[in-house]
């Protein structure tokens, strides 16, 4: 009895160490199992990583292609936009395009009409300068204490006459321009009145108009208006 279970005994440890055995070789195989994904993966990465990083002159030689090619798409369509939008210009210079002689023309035009502009202004400008002068030349020998009498009355006397005269060629001026004249500027001298008139002709109606105009106004006889146009 005694040896039978001590056979049973060791059949119990062998059976044990074998289960043991067959444990720890299961264990090791299953790790060699895992080292070796992990080696595979590692190798699949590896072999990504390799696949992507190029060597840099690969790189810049594809990107150099890419470029050109873009670049040679970009300019076959552009090129033709480019060469439609430039006869598009060509077309409008050509039907706009205003011939030399008219340009020549209206620019002596506009010196012309720039030069009469400036006579017309200056000449009313020198003609109130002088009427101020003589003003003021009155004026200082109506106020001089040694003045006579007559003096005085002489000097008054042709202060009025001044802003008179003044008066009535403004507005004679004014009426003047009232019936469509682009401007007009009087003279007045002791035996005449000079009238300009800025225009390019007179009608016979018209200088009958403004000598009308100038004979009322300035008080003067119709035989010494003279009417001329600049």
């Amino acid at each position: 009895m005694k040896v039978l279970k001590r056979n049973q005994l060791i059949i119990l440890v062998v059976s044990l160490m074998l289960i043991t055995a067959g444990y720890l070789n299961f264990t090791s195989n299953q790790k060699n199992v895992q080292a070796s994904t992990i080696a595979d993966r590692d190798d699949t990465n590896i072999g990504d990583a390799q696949l992507v990083s190029t060597s840099p002159n690969d790189n810049e030689n594809s990107m150099i292609e890419n470029l050109v090619t873009e670049q040679t798409d970009s300019n076959g369509t552009n090129g033709t936009e480019n060469e439609f939008s430039q006869n598009e210009i060509e077309n409008k210079l050509v039907e706009n395009e205003t011939p030399t002689s008219s340009i020549a023309d209206n620019g002596e035009n506009n010196n012309e009409n720039e030069s009469e502009d400036y006579y017309f202004t200056t000449s009313k400008l020198e003609r109130n300068t002088m009427y101020s002068e003589l003003l003021e030349t009155y004026q200082e020998m109506y106020n001089n204490s040694n003045a006579t009498a007559d003096q005085k009355s002489e000097a008054l006397e042709k202060i009025n006459n001044i802003n008179n005269t003044k008066n009535a060629i403004m507005i004679a001026e004014n009426l003047i321009m009232a019936k469509d004249f682009e401007d007009a500027v009087i003279f007045v001298n002791e035996e005449s009145v000079s009238v300009i008139i800025k225009s390019e002709e007179l009608k016979d109606e018209e200088v009958a108009q403004i000598q009308n105009i100038v004979a009322r106004e300035l008080k003067v006889g119709a035989e010494k208006i003279h009417i001329s146009n600049k």
